[in-house]
């Protein structure tokens, strides 16, 4: 270790991130004191600029909130309302639901396995660079993003923040014939997913494994992406009503984006390992087999295995794609009426990056009062944090570009989406 009694190292700008932030960690007398992640990047006040909008236009503004994921913004949001109102559809807009939910999970994790975490495994800079000894595999994530697209542009009526989701259901509900214009392709991206699955079990990752408390949704009948109770490895069972009784966020000084934590326990882990951690025997026979080839077991806590969990994830949406598309039948209306009324309601959806929680309260006329949005990477920093001050203590005698790398695949792990959070990384470590 160095004689100096101040160590700085900086990462100006995080790549293959969303959003900016930084860390820094302060060592005293060789140990780790103290770790901050601090999210630089504006708040957004998405929640202000949904008070005294019509409860009508909630979908369209969160969709906002995330280029990569408008659906889960979308879903919670027209959940939470629903819940509000009394509203009940047709199990054919829920199927619908579910599929949207499915090209989303399917583009927005072949994003991030492909292009973003992938390179620290193989040791590129970025996806360009790897693309020159993987192209194959790069072509292979660029089709297979380009299925996921593919459904969110049907059903939510353009990749990007859809216009096609509204409370009651959508605005247009599409025709059998056109739903199966997307059955070869997600027949291939089947193939793709599992050996996406394949590929990445090849990864060589440190040997990592913290004591999370994974909180995801769990169903009875499926895995969960759009419905569920809020659960725990540690016996949490709540429903999304229940949500501010067992959850709080706090301001932090060095952050702009509010930190979550369980009310009890304090830091706790969401996203696709919690999830799989919480529902792996609701995962399909071939989803199950491909998870188990890869040598997942049934609990997975190493995080830098995140990668195989959300590849896995790929195999379950593509799967579970071909399976609605083969079975769709279009509801008798694309949407039910809706009557506004004095109200509140909660909903919790599972975004690519986990556990995404909405409140709304309503006027009578179903003008919105007062809004909450909790997205999964404030839930999921303060576990960051803890895993760096892990992370980094017995790796504190290597070289400083070196532990930079490591610190930078190490945040990785949990695909943060700061811009959804800012209600990364400039990495400094400072000895004293």
């Amino acid at each position: 270790m160095s004689g100096k009694t101040t160590r700085t190292i900086k990462v100006g700008y995080l790549a293959r991130v969303e959003g900016e932030g930084g860390l820094t960690v302060t060592v005293r007398r060789g140990r780790v004191e103290r770790v901050a992640l601090e999210i630089f990047e504006p708040p957004r006040f998405f929640e202000a600029f949904l008070r005294g909008r019509a409860f009508t236009e909630a979908p369209d503004i969160t969709a906002r909130i995330c280029g990569i994921c408008p659906i889960a913004y979308q879903m919670s949001a027209v959940h939470a309302m629903e819940d509000a109102l009394g509203v009940e559809i047709d199990p054919a807009i829920r199927a619908l639901r579910r599929l949207v939910y499915c090209g989303e999970w399917i583009e927005s994790h072949t994003l991030h396995v492909y292009m973003l975490h992938a390179p620290d495994f193989l040791g590129y800079p970025g996806a360009i660079a790897m693309a020159r000894e993987h192209g194959a595999a790069v072509q292979r994530g660029l089709r297979l993003k380009k299925a996921g697209n593919a459904i969110v542009a049907l059903l939510g009526g353009r990749e990007i923040h859809p216009v096609n989701v509204r409370v009651g259901g959508f605005y247009r509900a599409p025709a059998r014939a056109e739903l199966g214009r997307l059955a070869d392709e997600l027949a291939w991206a089947r193939d793709a997913a599992l050996e996406t699955v394949r590929w990445v079990a090849g990864f060589e990752c440190p040997d990592f494994e913290p004591d999370y408390e994974f909180v995801a949704l769990r169903h009875p009948t499926e895995y969960p992406m759009n419905e569920g109770r809020i659960a725990s490895t540690a016996g949490l069972d709540v429903t999304a009503h229940e949500y501010d009784a067992h959850f709080v966020e706090e301001q932090v000084a060095h952050s702009n984006a509010l930190q979550s934590r369980l009310r009890a326990r304090g830091a706790y882990f969401c996203g696709p390992m919690a999830r799989y951690a919480l529902n792996a025997e609701r995962l399909s026979p071939l989803v199950r087999e491909a998870a188990r080839e890869a040598g997942l077991p049934p609990v997975c806590r190493n995080p830098f295995r995140s990668i195989v969990v959300r590849a896995v994830e790929i195999l379950h949406a593509c799967d579970e794609a071909v399976r609605l598309v083969a079975t769709y039948e279009p509801p008798p209306r694309p949407f039910v009426d809706v009557v506004p009324r004095a109200a509140t309601g909660h909903a919790v959806t599972e975004a690519p990056r986990g556990l995404l929680y909405h409140r709304y309260r309503l006027a009578d006329d179903g003008t919105i009062e007062d809004a909450k949005i909790v997205p999964p990477t404030s839930q999921n920093q303060k576990s960051m944090e803890d895993d760096l001050a892990r992370f980094v203590a017995p790796r504190l005698a290597l070289p400083q570009d070196e532990l930079t790398r490591q610190c930078e695949q190490a945040i990785r792990n949990y695909d943060p989406c700061i811009s959804c959070a800012t209600h990364f990384l400039r990495l400094r470590i400072e000895e004293a």
